[in-house]
């Protein structure tokens, strides 16, 4: 059934010149914060719970807004941790107005789930000289969104549930080798899995080494992630000194975000590699001094997905 045209609506309008009604910026970051800093606390990683979830094992894919656009960067996280906690199956959100405009109705009693919204508006100063001038001063804005689930009488194409990507456990998957033959990247054959920027080479151990497909490109998808900071690409970088370090860790972290969003696009499970389990305690600390590393670290990871998916030619 085809979903009726509604009228678009965006929930953090606000007006140019004046600063918007909003919650502190430091509440929204501390909250997602430390919402994820709990899931790491139990050895739940926030953004791989979907994967584990009996409601949708199999079936991940991005979350979706009602008009089908994904969400990206740390709403994706949080819309993936709702889903999977609630048992949400449909990958579909939106706003109390937005099921209201397809003669939709949020069910009674159902609680709605806070994402962010980026955005600028404009300050206007006067400087030394008595001449007016103004800024764009970011800000982000939080609102509420509803899962399909949780709205009664849209078209059924919002409740159904997504198929799964079938992988032969075993043999190469010819999409996805296309997919990542279509960076030209200088992939080959090795005795690891690694990303060495000064000569800007993945190496991979041999397929066959891997116990099904499905790690291959899982591990090969978190290595292109790497691929994308070379400063002749997206030039990411944290700092990095040495093997552990604190930049290390979080280009690790920006690279698993990487890999999942990537696995989600493409359809199979991101399975982390052994020793990235190592990562955990890094994050844990990083999430704890600083409130806004999830959101630079999932910003960056969108960041180089969507720098992958522009390589991409038919």
């Amino acid at each position: 059934m085809t979903k009726p045209i509604s009228p678009k609506a965006n929930p953090a309008k606000h007006h140019p010149t004046a600063i918007p009604e909003a919650p502190p910026q430091d509440d929204i970051y501390a909250r997602v914060t430390a919402k994820i800093l709990a899931d790491l606390e139990n050895g739940d990683l926030t953004w791989r719970k979907p994967w584990n979830s009996d409601h949708l094992a199999g079936q991940v894919m991005r979350p979706l807004r009602w008009n089908d656009i994904p969400y990206t960067g740390i709403n994706t996280l949080i819309l993936w941790n709702t889903a999977s906690e609630k048992g949400f199956t449909s990958p579909y959100w939106m706003t109390f107005k937005q099921a209201t405009d397809m003669k939709a109705n949020v069910c009674k009693g159902e609680k709605g789930t806070q994402i962010v919204y980026a955005d600028k508006f404009t300050k206007e100063e006067e400087d030394v000289n008595g001449e007016r001038k103004s800024s764009q001063i970011p800000f982000l804005k939080s609102y509420t969104v509803f899962n399909a689930a949780q709205i009664d009488r849209l078209p059924d194409a919002f409740y159904k549930i997504p198929e799964p990507v079938v992988i032969h456990q075993q043999e190469r998957h010819p999409k996805l080798e296309h997919y990542f033959a279509q960076t030209k990247a200088d992939i080959y054959t090795g005795s690891k899995a690694c990303y060495t920027q000064s000569t800007d080479r993945i190496q991979m151990p041999p397929f066959e080494s891997f116990e099904t497909a499905m790690r291959y490109y899982a591990v090969l998808a978190h290595e292109v992630t790497h691929w994308t900071r070379h400063p002749l690409r997206l030039n990411r970088d944290f700092g990095r000194k040495q093997y552990g370090d604190e930049g290390y860790a979080k280009e690790e972290l920006v690279a698993e975000l990487g890999a999942c969003f990537l696995a989600a696009d493409l359809g199979f499970e991101p399975m982390p590699e052994e020793h990235h389990a190592a990562y955990i305690q890094s994050w844990l600390q990083g999430l704890q001094d600083d409130k806004r590393l999830i959101f630079t670290a999932a910003s960056h990871a969108q960041k180089a997905v969507e720098y992958i998916h522009t390589l991409q030619h038919s």
